[in-house]
């Protein structure tokens, strides 16, 4: 039994290595076709390979890949970008032997990733990151970002947007941001997204960014810590000596008292006020007596009675008169009766 298998096998082989691979076709980034027809194994011999576009001429390959020595691709120019809506046709021949094959290229466009990821602070407090890609107006993008290297998450980008935003971020958190690319569907939407990108972060451990030149931290940061420092220095301040603040800041006025102390600080200083006052002007001394009965006589008489009433009084002259001259006294008498009033001066 053992012998007619091998027997079997031998008989088949030949046939199995002489039957053509297929060829697979790939636009790569718009810029060339790539085909590859080693996917199942790598040929035995090497074909001649000859791809054309529709309404093209029939183009042999310049540019083959190789692996040990044989052919098992080729890269061959792109041109227009509208080429991959028409049909591509190839060939790969071996001797007097011919192999064809069609393929739609419309959904087979592989972009590279996107270049130049950078991340920036903006003033509106979010995080931007910006990045770019060829024709932008017919390219979709996917960003997948994570915090402190939790599990990461994803968001679709509008096709033609090379942006994407983290609202309010966090200094003390770290952001890592990657992003893939393919043709959208306004363009005819390819089935094969690009490789990652390389990733940008912004954050607290920043030191592993790939393009840290790119990566902009908040200037206000710093700024925000040292006021927030010293501010909590001046409390802590005058929690410990608010009352010597309260003094310095608004000077205690002293309330009047009878305390001894305050008596004698007043007295000194009513003593140096009265040494320091001098008068500017001189009065005259004016002596002064009080009224004082000179006689008094009390009598009666039938139908009448008398009394009389002696005073002396002082008379100061005018100021104006000149300051030797003596003050004056007169002696005035009343008389009062009861027929007649009797005034003698």
């Amino acid at each position: 039994m053992s012998t007619r298998l091998l027997l079997f096998f031998c008989l088949i082989g030949p046939v199995v290595a002489k039957e053509p691979p297929d060829v697979d076709c790939l636009v790569i980034h718009l810029k060339y076709v790539n085909c590859s027809w080693n996917k199942q194994r790598t040929p035995e011999v090497n074909y001649t390979f000859y791809s054309w576009f529709h309404n093209e001429e029939k183009k042999i390959c310049s540019n083959y890949l190789l692996e040990n020595g044989i052919n098992i691709g080729c890269n061959r120019p792109y041109g227009n970008i509208s080429k991959r809506f028409f049909t591509f046709y190839t060939t790969l021949v071996h001797g007097n032997k011919s192999f064809p094959m069609e393929h739609d290229l419309k959904t087979k466009v592989l972009l590279h990733p996107p270049t130049n990821l950078s991340v920036l602070n903006g003033s509106d407090f979010n995080l931007w990151f910006y990045w770019n890609q060829t024709a932008a107006n017919c390219v979709g993008s996917e960003v997948r970002f994570r915090t402190n290297n939790n599990k990461w998450e994803s968001s679709k980008v509008n096709t033609g947007t090379q942006s994407f935003c983290i609202n309010l971020p966090s200094s003390s958190s770290r952001y890592e941001v990657q992003v893939r690319s393919r043709m959208a569907k306004t363009c005819g939407e390819s089935l094969f997204w690009s490789n990652w990108s390389e990733p940008v972060v912004w954050g607290s451990n920043n030191s592993t960014d790939t393009n840290p030149m790119n990566v902009s931290m908040s200037v206000w940061t710093p700024l925000l810590y040292v006021v927030g420092a010293i501010t909590l220095l001046l409390l802590v301040i005058m929690l410990l000596h608010h009352e010597r603040l309260r003094i310095i800041l608004i000077p205690v006025v002293p309330k009047p008292s009878l305390v001894h102390h305050d008596i004698e600080d007043w007295l000194q200083f009513s003593k140096g006020l009265n040494e320091n006052f001098k008068a500017n002007f001189i009065e005259r001394a004016c002596p002064v007596r009080e009224y004082c009965q000179i006689s008094q006589s009390d009598s009666e008489s039938s139908g009448d009675s008398t009394f009389s009433v002696s005073i002396t009084q002082s008379d100061c002259s005018d100021q104006s008169e000149d300051l030797s001259t003596p003050c004056s006294s007169s002696s005035s008498t009343v008389t009062v009766s009861s027929d007649e009033q009797q005034i003698s001066v």
